[in-house]
């Protein structure tokens, strides 16, 4: 994988999300601190942190060329002791697959000529209460990821992100911006940028047409108009 990554905190670096990317394991991951939690005083953006840090340190604990995701987020969150929450994703190459371990909101996407051809799915408990890692007793368990594996072909473009990206871009507006980056033959972190701005600005947009409007309006019965300001993380990679 050939990747790069862009962030857009919402208000004040450094924000609630946090991200990695190990290139020399092929592994990438991305978490996205629970906002509730500001409400006691906690800044959930230093669990998220946290535990992004100790994923790092796990993969190297992980066999050369077969990272297991899964196993290593049951070890950040292990090493993980600040308070808060978390959602968190991580994925890895190997071979001629993805192999990724999400709990919560954020996810992935795989497009292949310009075209959507894998989206990963949410874990939801309510609307905007999505499954999360963290330090309180109610928290969802390591062993309740989703763990996932996708094919992948050389020239590939997988989309990795927050839920700051997926609750403001519909696949197909994200399929234009790859297509369009893919046509000029930008860097990966290019595209990413790219990705992440169309996305703020769409959050910003209180008439736009969204993801997060039709969920909470098709599958949980809430009104909400227009976009959703959040943490933006994307991350672009490659398959080359």
């Amino acid at each position: 994988m050939n990747v790069g990554a862009f962030y857009i905190p919402k208000d004040e670096p450094p924000g609630e999300d946090a991200y990695f990317i190990c290139a020399e394991e092929q592994t990438v991951g991305v978490a996205d601190g629970v906002g509730a939690w500001a409400l006691s005083g906690v800044d959930a953006g230093i669990y998220a942190r946290e535990l992004m840090i100790n994923s790092v340190a796990a993969i190297q604990n992980q066999p050369n060329g077969a990272v297991n995701p899964k196993e290593v987020l049951k070890e950040a969150h292990l090493k993980t002791k600040a308070e808060g929450s978390t959602t968190a994703l991580v994925v890895t190459l190997i071979g001629h697959h993805l192999h990724a371990a999400n709990v919560g909101d954020s996810g992935f996407m795989v497009f292949r000529g310009g075209k959507l051809v894998f989206q990963s799915p949410v874990q939801l408990h309510e609307f905007n209460y999505p499954f999360q890692l963290g330090s309180h007793h109610e928290c969802d368990p390591p062993s309740s990821a989703e763990e996932l594996s996708v094919a992948v072909k050389s020239g590939d473009v997988v989309v990795v992100g927050t839920d700051g990206l997926f609750d403001n871009m519909h696949a197909h507006d994200i399929a234009d911006v790859v297509k369009e980056g893919q046509e000029e033959g930008v860097e990966p972190q290019q595209l990413a940028e790219a990705i992440a701005q169309v996305a703020q600005k769409i959050s910003q947009d209180s008439s736009a047409d969204t993801p997060v409007s039709r969920t909470a309006s098709a599958k949980f019965g809430e009104k909400l108009e227009g976009g959703k300001p959040d943490d933006i993380t994307v991350i672009v990679a490659y398959i080359v």
